[in-house]
């Protein structure tokens, strides 16, 4: 794995952060793409339409092929669907690799706050406690299905020569990602 670790590197105008639920992959995507000045791209977004409907995948692609022609931008998620054209244009990955009880509180505290505020997500999707916590779609249940066998997934991707280009920071706490991005403002 080409893991890099020294947070005054510079690491491109390019980057995909990537992990499991409720990781806080959005959070960081949208500080990250301020200090850099890119556009932030939410693969969610991209994703959804309305009444949690997926878009169709070839719209999906054409999508983020559109969103992500500019030469700088973050982008946050883990679609396999467009990974291909996501991590190829990436100059780094980060990689949000938290343990499943910081996931799964940032996921209980991110919900509980969407479903009593009646949050929009994305101008038209809404999440409900029937959705959360009573339905086998449930947000919960993807984080447990998906902790291990991300990790698995991730760490072999990260070795096949396809992605062999991408700066990786693999971050297992969320104060060790803090440090990170608290380090990339005194360099940039």
């Amino acid at each position: 794995m080409n893991t890099k670790s020294n947070a005054t590197e510079k690491f491109g105008t390019r980057v995909i952060i990537v992990g499991n639920t409720g990781a806080g992959k959005t959070t960081l995507a949208n500080a990250l793409a301020a200090r850099l000045g890119v556009d932030h791209v939410e693969l969610d977004a991209l994703h959804w339409e309305p009444n949690w409907t997926p878009t169709e995948r070839d719209a999906f692609r054409a999508k983020a092929r559109a969103a992500l022609s500019p030469s700088g931008w973050v982008a946050d998620g883990n679609y396999r669907k467009v990974r291909d054209i996501v991590w190829s244009r990436a100059h780094t990955l980060v990689w949000l690799d938290y343990p499943l009880a910081v996931i799964l509180w940032r996921l209980a505290r991110r919900s509980l706050r969407r479903v009593t505020r009646q949050e929009k997500l994305w101008g038209h999707s809404q999440e409900t406690w029937r959705g959360l916590f009573f339905s086998r779609d449930s947000l919960f249940l993807w984080a447990l299905k998906k902790q291990w066998s991300r990790r698995r997934e991730y760490r072999q991707l990260l070795t096949d020569p396809a992605y062999t280009h991408l700066a990786v920071y693999r971050f297992r706490h969320p104060r060790q990602t803090a440090r990170w991005l608290a380090g990339l403002d005194k360099t940039q």
